[in-house]
């Protein structure tokens, strides 16, 4: 009875005895049987993961390493570029004309830049640019890009000051040009690559840009470097260049140029300086010029290089080549008395004639006085070819072989289409046309006894021979700078460009500019070239001055002491002894050789 009661009392537990005899097997739920494919499902499940997590790491670190790689690399890795500094320009003596100078440049990440609005108004103050500027730079789209490149300390210091995450700082090489203005046309500029554009830096870019080198390293989320990660390329700095150019005498040109330009109220003018033993250029200047370092609303005025790149027809200068040709080859001699016919001549309907007229004047007076007429009936006494030929080797209708970008060739039109007038014209500097640095070098020929000879504008090495053309004799060159100096003496044309302590010779020009088809009978080009001292030249100087408007206009007052200045000056820089006796005037105690006794 009491077991009946306990059962009754727990209708759901089990007997004692009926506890022992379940198991679990015996469960309802446990022994059905689990059906096949669900093992075999879930084991094909566990089984594509790992061959997608297999094929995954397959593609990462084989097929696609390059790319992921990159992705990397992009985030973290920085190539940072090891600039070179670009090569020195300098002069004869070493003093710098060109050099490369480091500054900072700064740079940004767009997408990493965090700034308030006030930061970004700073900032662009800083860089001087406007915020719409700056808004445009910072283009979240934009990876890389260069806010402000080249800037001076001061602005340095506001940008670093503001501390902005996602800019950051640079070191570039910025060209700097002590010389300024008056050195601007012979060395010329870069762009902010440092890539030559005008002048020596064009014309030596491969010597002067070097190489640059390169470093790989880890940057942090705050662009900081924390290590490198890879190899070093090192720099490889330019080679400097030495030029002929004397730095003194290139200032005191340049001087002399300016001043004439003012003075005769002008348009420009030039001035070259040639060593009459190398023919290394020691000055090349222009006026107009500008500040290589400045060089914000520059005009083509001011860049145009004119002692090369304009060319004119260049006037009287050229009387003296004629004379020696007729001397060399036998058809006059210096003391040959020629008819000049009151200073007046025609040919074929044209009248030639003289601004001092005579009757006769001798081979050496017609020099002296600058006869048109005298000239002509010489040169016409030569065959076309035969002038031609004179005036080719001269170098006149050929480019200049100097190391220099733009020097032009000029025109010389071929022998056989000239007529009787023609070659009567260009006896006298008409007809033709030939820059100041042809006229120049063509000049050599009575400084070297006869003998043309290359310009250069690197400095010549020591022990390094100068090859020369000859022309003329010695013996005629000579007479004809008996006549070149007779020019600048009582009787000539060309006073104003007697030197002070120095004896010189010369040649001066005067050509009206041609308009259209025609002369502009009130706009002149003013010349002189002339060397000295006269017995053992060392200078050359040819000297253009355009369109002077002033009190004159001929090339012995307005080009002849622009010559006097810089000869004398340059002499003295060079350490060249007077050969004249000097007093409060230029006075020449020894007079120039007469020209039977070179006879």
């Amino acid at each position: 009875m009491w077991k009946r009661l306990l059962s009754r009392r727990h209708p759901h537990r089990p007997a004692p005895s009926l506890r022992r005899s379940l198991s679990h097997g015996h469960s309802p739920v446990l022994s059905t049987r689990t059906p096949v494919w669900r093992s075999q499902f879930l084991l094909a499940l566990v089984g594509a993961g790992l061959a997608a997590l297999l094929g995954r790491a397959l593609y990462v670190q084989v097929i696609g390493t390059e790319f992921f790689q990159k992705q990397g690399d992009s985030r973290l890795v920085r190539t940072l570029e090891l600039p070179a500094s670009r090569g020195r320009i300098q002069d004869r003596s070493g003093q710098v004309l060109a050099s490369s100078v480091a500054v900072p440049s700064f740079w940004a990440i767009p997408a990493e830049v965090d700034a308030s609005p006030a930061q970004r108004r700073a900032l662009a103050q800083a860089l001087s640019l406007s915020e719409a500027e700056l808004s445009a730079k910072l283009d979240p789209s934009a990876r890389f890009v260069w806010l402000r490149r080249q800037v001076d300390g001061e602005t340095a210091s506001r940008v670093q000051a503001l501390k902005l995450k996602g800019v950051f700082q640079d070191r570039e090489f910025q060209r700097h040009y002590p010389e300024g203005e008056a050195a601007a046309h012979v060395v010329g500029f870069t762009n902010l690559e440092e890539q030559g554009q005008e002048g020596i830096e064009l014309a030596f870019q491969k010597d002067l840009q070097g190489r640059d080198g390169q470093r790989s390293v880890m940057r942090d989320r705050f662009g900081r470097v924390v290590e490198a990660a890879g190899e070093t390329v090192p720099a490889h700095n330019g080679r400097d260049v030495a030029l002929s150019i004397d730095a003194k005498t290139q200032y005191f040109a340049y001087q002399a140029i300016r001043s004439a330009v003012a003075e005769n109220q002008a348009k420009a003018g030039s001035v070259v300086v040639l060593d009459a033993r190398s023919g290394e250029v020691l000055a090349l200047a222009n006026f107009p010029s500008y500040n290589p370092a400045q060089r914000k609303h520059l005009s083509g005025e001011q860049l145009r290089n004119r002692a090369l790149t304009d060319v004119f027809e260049p006037g009287s200068v050229m009387k003296p080549f004629i004379a020696a040709q007729a001397m060399d080859s036998g058809r006059v001699r210096a003391d040959t008395v020629i008819a000049t016919d009151g200073g007046r001549m025609t040919i074929t309907g044209a009248t030639i004639h003289d601004s001092h007229p005579s009757d006769s004047l001798t081979v050496a007076e017609i020099i002296q006085r600058s006869s048109n007429v005298g000239t002509v009936k010489m040169a016409l006494q030569m065959p076309a070819q035969e002038m031609h030929g004179l005036y080719t080797s001269l170098g006149l209708g050929r480019r200049p072989q100097i190391d220099f970008p733009g020097a032009v060739a000029g025109t010389l039109r071929p022998a056989h289409k000239w007529r009787p007038i023609e070659q009567a014209t260009m006896s006298y500097g008409y007809g033709l046309s030939t820059s100041l640095l042809q006229l120049a070098r063509a000049y050599t020929v009575f400084a070297n006894d006869g003998e043309i000879i290359p310009l250069r504008m690197t400095k010549l090495s020591d022990g390094e021979a100068v090859q020369g053309q000859r022309i003329f004799s010695a013996a005629t060159t000579r007479q004809v700078r008996a006549m070149l100096q007779t020019v600048t003496e009582q009787g000539g044309t060309s006073l104003k460009a007697r030197s002070e302590g120095y004896s010189v010779g010369g040649k001066s020009g005067t050509a009206y500019k041609q308009e259209g088809r025609g002369y502009n009978k009130n706009k002149f080009r003013a010349w002189f070239v002339g060397l000295a001292p006269i017995e053992q030249p060392r200078l050359i100087v040819a000297v253009m001055v355009d369109e002077p408007t002033g009190r004159f206009h001929d090339g012995g007052k307005v080009a002849g002491p622009v010559f006097s200045q810089v000869v004398g000056k340059s002499l003295q820089l060079l350490g060249v002894p007077p050969d004249l006796t000097v007093s409060s005037q230029i006075l020449a105690t020894r007079p120039a050789p007469a020209l039977d006794e070179i006879l």
